[in-house]
């Protein structure tokens, strides 16, 4: 598809070129995979939170950033999340992508060379510019939030 935004990237070290680069798995995939780039298996004990190396570098357009979300099945069998979900990088960064994972669980968890750890979406983004006002148009909501509505779905009367 010549349709799709061309982004560079860059392994970092050719002796992790069998960690696959991140990738769509299926064709309405939002999120590419992303491997775990470790020399040795990385045991994650409860509670605790690790730096993943994924072992690329990414260039990205500026007006773009690339958002780091985890893997439902990590999250659903394992209780292993990302701590600042969703994770951004910036188009002006270029260091390594690294994953910040958290065993949310009661027993560890294993990383292993090549596992799946996280998903990346990238994203178009808009900068604003402040204007400072006196006051602001009126809402039907207004101030109401953090589960004001409630829980339960209102039927009409």
């Amino acid at each position: 598809m010549t349709d799709m935004l061309q982004v560079r990237i860059l392994r970092i070290d050719q002796g992790r070129n069998d960690i696959p680069l991140p990738q769509y798995a299926t064709k309405g995939s939002a999120g590419m995979d992303i491997c775990a780039a470790v020399t040795e298996d990385m045991i994650v004990q409860p509670g605790e939170t690790v730096l993943v190396p994924t072992g690329f570098i990414i260039e990205l357009p500026l007006g773009y950033e690339a958002q780091i979300r985890p893997r439902s099945g990590l999250a659903i069998k394992h209780t292993i999340g990302i701590l600042n979900s969703p994770g951004t990088i910036d188009s002006d960064y270029r260091g390594e992508v690294k994953i910040i994972l958290t065993n949310f669980g009661k027993s560890q968890y294993v990383i292993h060379r090549g596992d799946r750890i996280a998903q990346m979406i990238i994203a178009r983004y808009e900068r604003v510019q402040w204007q400072e006002a006196s006051s602001l148009a009126e809402s039907g909501r207004g101030g109401g939030g953090f589960g004001h509505t409630g829980i339960a779905l209102k039927k009409d009367s």
